[in-house]
């Protein structure tokens, strides 16, 4: 009788690990399961009868059954904004990859993140957040901003989403790069480092960021 009741335990607790084997493999299915693929997707988006954004990926991929649903861009986005009252661009973003987080209405660029303005101001960065709900777009890696000949830098960046404030968190320089030409009879002397080069030179980090 007693191997009996023994033999029973024994097959309750199989039982009741299978089950539990079972359910979290179903989660892990669930959390890597793609539900929607798009490829070279195009979004132009309008508000009051003109257009406010174009957004275009050559690869969207979207997973719904994940504990926090998002959609993933492996092959990198290029976002356009526009001006509600002339229609010319406002602000530009490329990223080599993208994550958009639903739940927290939350993006994250990284690799090669490049965003502009109408101000003719450009953001170098490897890692980039931008909160929809807030309105704050941010980095906790090395950045910089390159304005005409000059070249800010620092580390971590803040800004509202449109790039017009902008501040670092903690702003390690600034450079001055001279694009006159030293010999004017000699087209092919030139002032070492013109603004794209020192915008190469100076790339920023790429460490690990928290976007909480």
């Amino acid at each position: 009788m007693k191997y009996r009741v023994a033999l029973l335990g024994l097959g309750s607790a199989i039982l009741l690990i299978s089950c539990e084997k079972k359910t979290t493999l179903r989660q892990i299915d669930e959390e890597t399961l793609m539900t929607q693929q798009s490829d070279t997707l195009v979004i132009i988006s309008s508000e009051n009868g003109k257009k406010a954004y174009r957004f275009s990926t050559p690869l969207m991929e979207r997973y719904e059954l994940a504990r926090e649903p998002y959609m993933e861009f492996r092959k990198g986005v290029e976002i356009e904004t526009y001006d509600d009252s002339t229609g010319a661009v406002k602000s530009t973003l490329v990223s080599d990859y993208a994550i958009y987080f639903e739940k927290r209405d939350l993006w994250e660029a990284k690799g090669n993140v490049v965003a502009t303005n109408d101000q003719n101001q450009t953001l170098y960065t490897q890692q980039l957040f931008w909160n929809r709900i807030t309105k704050r777009v941010y980095s906790n890696v090395d950045s910089k901003i390159v304005q005409g000949r000059d070249v800010f830098i620092g580390e971590g960046f803040e800004s509202d989403d449109e790039f017009k404030e902008w501040s670092f968190r903690k702003f390690t320089g600034k450079l001055t790069v001279d694009t006159e030409q030293t010999r004017p009879a000699d087209s092919s002397s030139v002032a070492s480092n013109p603004p794209s080069a020192a915008a190469d030179s100076l790339s920023g980090g790429d460490r690990t960021a928290d976007p909480e």
